[in-house]
């Protein structure tokens, strides 16, 4: 069997539900050390977390990026075969973590392992930083293990993260970007009462309505040649007994910005408390900023990566800052360069997740050329 086929069989074996890690880091961890990394695990609250190292620290650092958690797989009754133990049909590895992204996993371990025997002295140094809370709240995962690198003085030039970036094959998307994602729920006060008596009550919905009108109505910026223009969707509304002779006290909506480098998180805060301020609410907002919108503009890494897929597949690479957030988010800020790359989308999150064998021999391929236009001695 194909290395890279096996470990992923291996990793996608072991139920590692977010924030579990099900022994899947030790394995990575186990691969790693006998090629000559110093491995470190980084545990912090219930999340599994490692970091690996190999090479003179004295060059450019060139890190993996990933997580060995998955999302839920749901009742087993719905998949065709049991969704941790991996099956293989016409060609497709199915099981969850497949596409999301044990296959990445595995891709990088055995690109790492060619690699270094190719080329034993090369340039500079190979990290690994792997954790198991992106799927979950990611409060302890990637962003712990960020701080921790910034306290040894550790610094990142380049970072490829296996998230499933291809559309229909591999290597035809790659994210060079993301755009940022700002949470909030508000909550409008009014006064409860009896609907026959509304001069006795305040409605904290039809008050609310208008202000919420204008806010899904706004156009917030035009975005630019890499970002699409910042969105706003409301997604949830409650309030309310239960009961329909009974006017509401509080009403609370929950929504979310998914927003370019064209806006600010603090911009976007003082344009949606001015418009519920303008309307007389009575309310109050608690916002969430899951990650700030970042970039990889064209440099080296972009030109690896993109010369790699070329190598490989003969075919060009579409740079795309599209879909939600990925732990990138929390490496960008340091400086470094950040791109996406896996295997095809289609199916992650889905019952009867698979990625196709072949895209995984691909994949492996393409992360091994990366290394070698980057680092080879």
């Amino acid at each position: 069997m194909e290395p890279v086929i096996a470990l992923c069989r291996d990793l996608i074996s072991r139920p590692s539900v977010t924030p579990e890690d099900a022994g899947c880091q030790v394995l990575m961890m186990d691969r790693l050390a006998a090629l000559g990394f110093r491995c470190t695990p980084l545990p912090f609250g219930n999340t599994e977390n490692f970091w690996a190292e190999h090479g003179d620290p004295a060059g450019p650092l060139f890190v993996f990026a990933g997580h060995t958690d998955v999302v839920p797989p749901g009742p087993a009754s719905a998949w065709e075969s049991d969704p941790f133990t991996p099956t293989e049909t016409d060609g497709m590895l199915r099981g969850r973590g497949a596409a999301d992204m044990k296959g990445s996993l595995a891709a990088m371990v055995v690109a790492t392992e060619r690699f270094i025997a190719s080329h034993p002295d090369h340039r500079g140094r190979i990290g690994f930083l792997i954790t198991s809370d992106e799927e979950g709240p990611a409060t302890d995962g990637t962003v712990r293990v960020v701080e921790w690198l910034r306290e040894q003085g550790t610094t990142i030039d380049w970072c490829l993260v296996g998230e499933p970036s291809s559309s229909e094959h591999v290597g035809d998307v790659v994210k060079n970007g993301r755009r940022g994602s700002l949470g909030a729920t508000l909550t409008v006060r009014g006064v409860q009462g009896h609907v026959a008596y509304p001069q006795r009550a305040d409605n904290p919905i039809h008050r609310a309505l208008p202000a919420l009108a204008e806010l899904a109505s706004r156009h917030w910026d035009a975005g630019n040649d890499f970002f699409p223009p910042t969105s706003l969707q409301l997604t949830n509304a409650y309030g309310g007994t239960g009961a329909t002779n009974v006017v509401p006290g509080e009403f609370t909506v929950l929504f979310n910005f998914r927003f370019s480098t064209e806006s600010t998180a603090a911009g976007l805060k003082a344009a949606v408390e001015e418009i519920f301020d303008r309307h007389g609410l009575d309310y109050h907002l608690h916002w969430t900023l899951f990650g700030e919108p970042f970039l990889t503009p064209e440099g080296e890494l972009v030109a690896a990566t993109q010369a790699a897929i070329r190598a490989v597949t003969g075919r060009e690479t579409l740079l795309s800052t599209a879909g939600g957030t990925s732990d990138g988010r929390f490496i960008a800020p340091t400086g470094a360069q950040v791109l996406e790359l896996g295997p095809v989308n289609a199916t992650i999150h889905q019952v009867n997740e698979c990625v196709r064998c072949e895209d995984l021999l691909t994949l492996a391929e393409i992360y091994e050329s990366v290394l070698g236009k980057l680092l080879a001695d």
